[in-house]
This record gives structure tokens, sequence and C-alpha cells, in this order.
């Protein structure tokens, strides 16, 4: 199997089954310092609420936590407003990841499973944890279709048990293998027209395939995301009888 080269090999330590840990590493560790930045421009007291006016790192994050607030607003309501910080960061870190693969001679952490099953469990725990902090005990109910404890419901309601837990077990992998795939298959047409593309094409053409890679790469964020707000709504919502 061809090997291929990648910048973050050049760190201790770094060979080509690791590339995405330390390829996750970088990212993680720059948006670390991208939000301190961003924190600092923010400024103190009445400096803080007034909006950037131009281009920067303020306003990015501006338009950023804006953008998040509108889905929350839509998919859970105003009360789902808590949780733009832990889908704001579910995003950022998916989009930048998945970007940092259209840059030549790096790998994204996103184009290996593991790392999108570990995104994928998170949203699975966080939204379980948020249905169980919600209702309780009640939250099982949700398993059990809300039917009531009577002896003629009871095959009826282990029927339903198996197909909620299937379906709950099923929702981080589908989760993770759609953005695994998608990235995979993304940046694999992207690298494969690159090598046939004769030298005076190789300069243009590949244009259209990082458009088209820049579009990819915030749908499946997006959609990432949306899902995990759609899920921690389900788990959340409560029954009017």
């Amino acid at each position: 199997m061809a090997v291929h080269f990648n910048w973050t090999q050049f760190l201790p330590g770094v060979d080509h089954h690791n590339i995405h840990i330390a390829t996750a590493s970088v990212v993680t560790l720059g948006l670390i310092a991208f939000s301190l930045a961003a924190r600092a421009s923010l400024g103190k007291g009445e400096e803080a609420i007034i909006p950037a006016g131009k281009l920067s790192i303020k306003g990015f994050f501006e338009a950023m936590i804006e953008f998040i607030c509108g889905l929350v607003d839509m998919v859970i309501g105003k009360e789902g407003r808590v949780y733009v910080p832990l889908f704001a960061s579910i995003f950022t870190y998916i989009w930048i990841n998945n970007l940092v693969g259209l840059l030549p001679g790096m790998t994204p952490a996103t184009d290996n499973v593991n790392t999108t099953l570990a995104v994928g469990l998170f949203s699975f725990g966080f939204y379980n944890y948020i249905g169980i902090r919600e209702k309780g005990f009640s939250y099982w109910k949700d398993f059990t279709g809300h039917l009531p404890l009577k002896i003629w419901f009871l095959p009826l309601i282990a029927l339903m048990i198996i197909i909620e837990l299937f379906s709950h077990i099923f929702r981080p992998l589908t989760l993770g293998l759609r953005l695994y795939g998608n990235m995979t298959g993304d940046h694999t047409v992207l690298s494969v027209f690159l090598e046939l593309l004769p030298s005076p094409f190789v300069y243009f053409i590949p244009i259209i395939f990082y458009t088209l890679g820049l579009l990819v790469c915030f749908i499946q964020a997006f959609v990432f995301t949306l899902l995990s707000m759609t899920y921690v709504m389900l788990a959340q919502a409560h029954e009017d009888h």
C-alpha cells in the first residue's frame, strides 16, 4: 500500500499509523490558540457587545455563534441556547479538520474512522446524558413508546425496547461512518484527478474540485451538528400526556 507524504510525519513519533492523531492534536491546539485570540479581541464591558465592523477573528466567531444560535432556535428552541458552546465546538472541530484535508501534504483527522466514531460516541453520550438529566428514570419510557405497563402490552413493550436500543446504538455509528465516508471520498476524488490530469490543466481544473471540497467540508460539519441537535431535542422532549 502506497504511503503518501504528510507534514505531520516531521513530528517526533508520528508515522502513517497515527497521522490522524497528530493532525487532530495540531488542529485542536490551533483552535485553542484561535479561541484565546478571539477572547482577547472581544474586549471588556461595552466593547465586548459591540459587533465587529470588519473581517476579524472577533467577527468570525460572532458569525459562527449567530449561525449556531439560529440552528438551535430552529431545532430545539430558545431553551436550547445553553448548548450553543457545545454545538459550536462540534461544528468548528469537524469543519476545520475537514478543511485541513484540502491543504497539500495534510490528511484530515476526519479521514480516519477512529476519529469520526469518537466524535459520534461523544454526541451519543451527551444527548443520553441530557435525556437522563431532564427526565430522570422517566427517560427510559422513551424506549417503550410510553406504553402503559399492562400485561397485554408486555410483548409490544419488549419489541419497542429492542427496536429503540438498536436505533440508539446505530446513531453514533451512522454519524461517524457518514462523516468518514464522505470525507474520504471527497479527498480521494481530488487526489485521483490531480494525478490523472496533464500538466497544462493541473493548475486550473482542480479549482472546481477544491470549490466542491470546500462545500463538502461545510455540509458534513453542518449535517453532523444538525443531527446532534436533533438527538438532544428528542432526548429532552416531554410527552404532553
